[in-house]
């Protein structure tokens, strides 16, 4: 079991792929109590099942839908989380001068704006106590601006400074936030490892958040970067 001082973890965006392996790695390698939320509660039933997380509905987009999130949560787990992961995101892929303004809007609302609305929620709890964890997914795209991909790199643009700008904010008041820049492909769910490890195995991301949690303050990082030894910098 890993040394962590945390006991109660949200993952908000959850699914079958990373939000499946924090999921395990939160409950198995720290003996965390752990609730998953996403906008529907049929992905969560098998993580819920093989974990024993909580499965939690909340639309992240709705301000009134998170804050009973967290209340929920604290209900379920015996008191506020002390870890929140966000990981949820929305793509809209396009050419520039075609892509629907509106939808644009609903993505970066969903990668970057909710991400702010979730984290306010967390920290507004944390703050009294002076500890707790708050970690994003990041992306390729958070760092480099892909053509046909404005909406997806203007939300992870947004969420790579809403991280920069809490840590230095927040870790003097003792909170960890930190931004976890996915760089490559993630390995489907059930896939096979292709004998290369040309892709992200997602039990191997986990790993690296679970490390994230067991740092010292006095060594804490605000951004780690993950990707596969042949994707290109």
């Amino acid at each position: 079991m890993s040394d962590t001082q945390y006991r109660r973890a949200l993952i908000v965006g959850a699914g079958p792929g990373l939000g499946a392996s924090l999921a395990r790695a939160f409950t198995g390698n720290c003996g965390m109590r752990v609730a998953i939320a996403a906008r529907r509660r049929e992905p969560l039933e098998a993580i819920a099942a093989e974990t024993g997380a909580v499965p939690l509905v909340a639309d992240a987009s709705n301000a009134a839908s998170v804050e009973a999130l967290f209340d929920a949560a604290a209900l379920a787990l015996g008191g506020s989380p002390d870890v929140v992961v966000y990981n949820a995101s929305q793509r809209v892929r396009g050419a520039f001068v075609e892509v629907d303004a509106d939808a644009v809007a609903r993505a970066v609302d969903v990668t970057a704006i909710a991400a702010f609305r979730v984290a306010q929620q967390a920290v507004r709890r944390m703050l009294p106590h002076r500890n707790g964890v708050v970690l994003f997914t990041g992306a390729s795209a958070g760092v480099k601006g892909y053509a046909q991909s404005a909406a997806f790199a203007m939300g992870k643009f947004a969420l790579r400074g809403l991280a920069q700008s809490m840590a230095r904010e927040l870790s003097p008041q003792g909170i960890h936030v930190a931004h976890v820049v996915v760089d490559g492909s993630i390995r489907p769910a059930g896939a096979p490892n292709d004998g290369q490890d040309t892709q992200l195995d997602p039990d191997a991301i986990a790993a690296s958040y679970v490390h994230l949690l067991t740092q010292p303050r006095n060594t804490w990082s605000w951004e780690i970067e993950v990707r596969p030894w042949v994707e290109r910098f």
